[in-house]
């Protein structure tokens, strides 16, 4: 019995983990899609007045324009985070779905901007904040699921590596 359960816990954290990439992902190519068929390359909308517009921009770098041009660097690091969340997928099976969302969101981000890539040698960056002049790197569904995920697995193996450490007799 307690082996039909593990099996069970194990395709619900999958079930969730591709559901969530699947969300992503395609929120990210259709938001993509839609910039890229409204907006020349360079073209802006105000969005929310200045403090955000919708600014179709090429990013031949990592998320948020950084290494501009490094394309050999993003395959091999995307297939090392692919490796690293499967890994993670199936140590924290049994964890509950929210760690399987983080992952997600990872997973589908990761593969949004590899798609962009593979196809067209660059990622299309849509989202700019800021005022005037005064602006973050532009930047898109996949980056903001990447970061987030990331940012939020972060803080679980924290606070996993604390709650582990407290139960711990000897520590």
């Amino acid at each position: 019995m307690e082996a039909r359960s593990a099996q069970d816990a194990s395709m619900r954290s999958t079930v969730v983990l591709v559901t969530t990439a699947v969300v992503v992902y395609a929120l990210d190519q259709a938001s993509k899609a839609a910039v890229v068929a409204s907006l020349g390359v360079g073209q802006s909308v105000e969005f929310i007045g200045d403090l955000v517009r919708i600014w179709h921009a090429r990013n031949s770098g990592a998320a948020f324009s950084l290494l501009p041009g490094a394309f050999w660097l993003f395959v091999p690091v995307t297939i090392f985070a692919l490796v690293m969340i499967a890994y993670f997928h199936r140590a924290f099976r049994d964890r509950g779905p929210w760690i399987h969302v983080v992952l997600g969101l990872i997973l589908g981000g990761s593969l949004g901007n590899l798609t962009d890539r593979l196809r067209l040698g660059y990622v299309v960056d849509f989202v700019s904040v800021g005022i005037g002049n005064r602006r973050f790197p532009t930047f898109n569904v996949a980056d903001s699921a990447v970061v987030v995920g990331i940012g939020l697995l972060v803080l679980y193996l924290t606070l996993a590596d604390r709650r582990d450490r407290s139960d711990d007799p000897a520590g």
